[in-house]
């Protein structure tokens, strides 16, 4: 998913501020070719990805639990946007919930990574997810493989 030369742009929703301070923090400590940028919901990510603007994030991370616009609508609506229905999306959630998980895998979420508590997980598991080949990974996709397990 990434060359050499190109930042990988990420893209975190989230409306908790020490839920995106933790993982920017690792993020960042994994000294990956990355840029990210953060917002607090569902609506000001959409409002980010429709500005003419903006640069296209690779990756996103979506939260589901959030004001204003959740995660499911979020995610329903990143995908009626026809230069984002492709978009690698990330549901990054405490959710462990099954019904969750099923209903993110249907409406078209990539991964589905419930927010580890401990940093090394959340390192492991951020690694995991941006070195994953999404080119083979959407070509071969499946139920079983929608659950990152740290």
């Amino acid at each position: 998913m990434n060359n050499k030369n190109k930042k990988l742009k990420i893209l975190l929703v989230d409306d908790d501020k020490d839920d995106r301070k933790f993982f920017s923090e690792a993020l960042f400590s994994l000294d990956l070719n990355t840029e990210l940028k953060e917002v607090e919901n569902g609506a000001a990510c959409l409002d980010y990805l429709k500005s003419k603007h903006t640069n296209n994030p690779d990756l996103i991370f979506l939260d589901l639990n959030m004001p204003v616009m959740d995660g499911f609508e979020c995610l329903d609506e990143i995908r009626k946007l026809e230069e984002f229905k492709d978009s690698i999306i990330a549901i990054y959630s405490t959710s462990a919930s099954e019904k969750d998980i099923e209903t993110t895998f249907n409406k078209g979420a990539n991964i589905y990574l419930h927010k580890p508590v401990n940093f090394q997980d959340l390192k492991k598991a951020l690694k995991q997810v941006i070195k994953t080949n999404w080119s083979y990974h959407t070509n071969d996709f499946k139920r079983e493989n929608f659950l990152l397990k740290v």
